[in-house]
């Protein structure tokens, strides 16, 4: 498995693409692929049937794709800033992501 610098419920930042610029929420992260779903941020039409026995209305809705993670940064909460993640290790063994800027811990 690869080594990923974002987890789910991070607070992400956009660096390129239409939604440059822009924060949101991981919803969910595909390791294999690379690619992250970010709540609010590259937004697509999707069209639907409806479907009464599910109770879905049909039409064009919004619907968040995926976005490569090399697009995204994870934003600090102490600093309040985009940051580049720094990986150490603790002294019981865990594996922590930490902020370069300010040495705040990005995991709980």
């Amino acid at each position: 498995m690869p080594r990923v610098h974002i987890k789910k419920n991070d607070m992400v930042y956009v660096l390129s693409g239409k939604d440059k610029g822009k924060t949101g929420k991981v919803l969910k992260v595909f390791v294999d692929k690379n690619r992250a779903v970010v709540e609010g941020i590259n937004n697509i039409q999707k069209h639907t049937r409806p479907n009464p026995q599910k109770n879905i209305k049909g039409g064009i809705l919004p619907k968040e794709s995926p976005i490569h993670l090399s697009n995204l940064k994870v934003v600090c909460k102490r600093c309040d800033k985009h940051v580049r993640v720094r990986f150490n290790v603790m002294s019981d063994g865990r594996k922590v992501r930490v902020c370069r800027s300010c040495n705040e811990l990005l995991d709980e």
